[in-house]
């Protein structure tokens, strides 16, 4: 059996271990540009030994942002603004993954520590879309209902965004599809009323993300991961089911994805979670085992042994680590020395003294 420790290959790319940085947005950014922030946090993440990093949300049109401080690479300068980082994070050993995404409904909201919910025009807002003309909540903003040559035009933001992303020397393309934003809100029926042939049955409330992770998939090299990022559930009475991701899974795998994020909800205030540690690790293993594809688990995944046991389980094929990452960057470091494995070769040869 595999654990935390062993390496993980993915096409032409192997993973030194199976600790992932999770996504985490930063809010940072000026116009979608990168800065001296991203670069010292994601870099710290690489140097303290994580097998994966994965970038926050990263819009591929300006409209796609969560909120004015997201990352955006709609532009050939922000994939430049972002190779230096790309690497710096290489050169310590770290696969880099960049998640490519579109906010839908849930943009143009204020950073989490201004209040969050719809930013106005006066501080940087701007107009929104989605499937539907439904908003997420009355905190934010009514989307206009894109049309179909809309959404052809955004799965070819997509493309030319992996495009850049390659460009940049990004290892891995992760398809932002979960948490209620765009992509999302087309498959789940809750957010999704549409009566052409994006919206209604299964089939129409995933076409959406289909045929986007067909363009990506068809931007990139043959040798290049790519992973998708679902809400395994809406957590929502006669919303999205664990049962539908199985089957979206199964459809992704024919399209060339190679892994599967599991993460969970967030397309509607009505959703019940009782969080906890692992709370969605059953969604990774549930798609693993019914689907035969690789996943990775997150959420409130703290402790080295619970990770690995993950692991060793054959519940996912990688562990991905948020919170526990912004509160310790050398977790993985640290949680290979509790599991007995060899993390003096994780460490930066400058750090080594310390250990």
């Amino acid at each position: 059996m595999s654990h935390l420790f062993d390496p993980l290959p993915l096409r032409g790319v192997t993973l030194r271990n199976r600790v992932g940085v999770s996504p985490m947005c930063q809010y940072s950014a000026q116009n979608g540009m990168a800065n001296d922030w991203h670069k010292i946090h994601l870099g710290a993440r690489a140097m303290g030994g994580a097998g994966l990093v994965i970038t926050e949300a990263v819009a591929v049109e300006p409209r796609g942002r969560i909120s004015p401080g997201c990352l955006g690479i709609w532009d050939d300068a922000h994939a430049a603004a972002l190779a230096e980082t790309v690497a710096f994070c290489k050169s310590q050993g770290a696969t880099m993954g960049i998640q490519l995404a579109h906010a839908g409904r849930k943009a143009s909201s204020k950073r989490p520590w201004d209040g969050g919910g719809n930013a106005p025009d006066a501080q940087g807002g701007w107009d929104i879309v989605g499937p539907s003309n439904q908003p997420y909540s009355e905190a934010y903003r009514t989307p206009r209902a894109l049309s179909v040559d809309e959404i052809r035009g955004i799965q070819h933001a997509f493309a030319d965004a992996a495009r850049r992303a390659i460009s940049a020397g990004f290892d891995l393309i992760e398809i932002h599809a979960a948490h209620g934003y765009l992509l999302h809100s087309f498959y789940s029926p809750l957010s999704n009323t549409r009566a052409d042939e994006y919206g209604g049955n299964f089939d129409n409330r995933i076409r959406m993300l289909i045929e986007t992770t067909r363009a990506v998939r068809g931007a990139i090299p043959e040798t290049a991961p790519l992973c998708v990022r679902l809400s395994c559930t809406d957590w929502v009475e006669g919303g999205w089911t664990l049962e539908d991701s199985i089957a979206l899974a199964a459809r992704l795998k024919n399209e060339g994805v190679d892994i599967v994020d599991c993460s969970s909800g967030g397309n509607s205030p009505a959703q019940k979670v009782t969080p906890g540690a692992g709370y969605q690790v059953p969604f990774a293993e549930g798609i693993r085992r019914a689907a035969s594809i690789p996943t990775m688990a997150v959420g409130l995944i703290s402790e080295p042994t619970h990770a690995d046991e993950i692991i060793r389980n054959g519940r996912a094929d990688v562990a991905l680590i948020a919170r526990a990452s912004l509160r310790d960057p050398n977790w993985p470091i640290h949680a290979a020395r509790v599991l007995g494995s060899d993390f003096k070769s994780l460490v930066p040869v400058q750090y080594v003294r310390g250990y």
